[in-house]
């Protein structure tokens, strides 16, 4: 049996106009609706919009979050390794920042508890945006319309990287997806999948995906070991949970990722070594559970794993405030 770490994890139920019976039966189901998220702070959500699309946070001035985690490609990069500062070749594959807020935990390793602790990781990373928190709070207080907006959402003139993160993590909290017409075939609309997704999905269940890939999101709630059944083999520098706990028993353990908006967030694995969907579905099945699905199999699990994708995040892009003369220069090429 494989090794499991299992976290405590808020599954939120989005229960739609519908009967009892159709709540219960939802309910039932391995896999949860998405509930639409709830903004309690509208100006922090905004602020952290702006930041988050901001590449002065960058020592480059050429990357934001958005570059890693673009949000017009289902909120990943679509390649195998992100290209960090200087076109550095990052070590991991760049997972979707949509419906992170439903993880246990940030990042493949989990090093990061909460999507504030993780806000501020790449700014500092001298492969990713290379800058530090100080220059990063530097630039945002050289830029009048910041200061105002900061002071209006945090009643200070003094910018904190606290503050940053802050904010980037509550607009990321915006970023779920529902509607997905997985979710509305669980809330009761039958026609929502056809006769091949619905067959695609009992064969996910029956197969045992579900021990891992649960939950609102469909995953992200526990570590689980890459390679029970057969050892997985990959090039990837990346050992997984043992980084963080130091404990040989976690080596090669990776957070499950969501299986939200899947089809959007190719390649897959923390390696991005599986191209296609239907490539991901052989190798889990195969090294996790030791069963090799025939052609008209994986096509069904790949037709319902279409199914997971939601409403996509929709808004006017920021209008980012002006730099002044005393924010400092960009410097891409150093």
């Amino acid at each position: 049996m494989p090794r499991r770490t299992l976290f405590p994890v808020a599954v939120v139920v989005a229960l739609m106009a519908g009967t009892a019976g159709i709540a219960l039966a939802a309910m039932d189901e391995p896999i949860q609706p998405i509930a639409p998220a709830k903004v309690s702070n509208p100006g922090l959500v905004e602020l952290g919009k702006k930041l988050f699309f901001d590449t002065r946070l960058s020592k480059s001035g050429f990357i934001s979050c958005n570059s890693c985690h673009n949000l017009s490609m289902g909120g990943s990069d679509n390649l195998k390794t992100s290209i960090g500062h200087n076109w550095q070749k990052g070590p991991i594959n760049a997972p979707t920042v949509l419906n992170s807020s439903l993880n246990v935990a940030q990042f493949w390793d989990g090093r990061a508890l909460t999507l504030q602790d993780q806000a501020g990781g790449p700014i500092a990373n001298p492969g990713e945006m290379a800058f530090t928190h100080t220059l990063a709070v530097t630039t945002l207080q050289s830029i009048p319309g910041y200061v105002a907006e900061f002071k209006a959402v945090f009643g200070t003139d003094k910018v904190s990287i606290e503050e940053v993160t802050k904010a980037i993590a509550a607009f990321e909290e915006t970023l779920v997806t529902p509607n997905s017409r997985f979710d509305k075939w669980l809330m009761g609309d039958k026609g929502a999948l056809t006769n091949a997704e619905l067959e695609g999905y009992e064969l996910f269940k029956d197969s045992g995906c579900t021990a891992c890939h649960n939950g609102a999101a469909a995953g992200g709630n526990t570590f689980q070991k890459m390679g029970v059944v057969e050892p997985y083999k990959s090039s990837s520098p990346a050992e997984g949970r043992v980084a963080v706990t130091k404990e040989e028993a976690d080596r090669f353990n990776f957070k499950v990722p969501t299986l939200r908006n899947v089809e959007l967030t190719y390649p897959y694995f923390h390696d991005g070594e599986a191209a296609t969907l239907a490539q991901a579905v052989d190798v889990m099945g195969r090294i996790q559970l030791g069963k090799r699905f025939t052609e008209p199999e994986n096509a069904k699990i790949v037709a319902f794993l279409k199914t997971l994708t939601g409403d996509q995040p929709s808004f006017p892009l920021p209008i980012l405030p002006p730099s002044s003369d005393k924010t400092p220069q960009p410097k891409p090429f150093d």
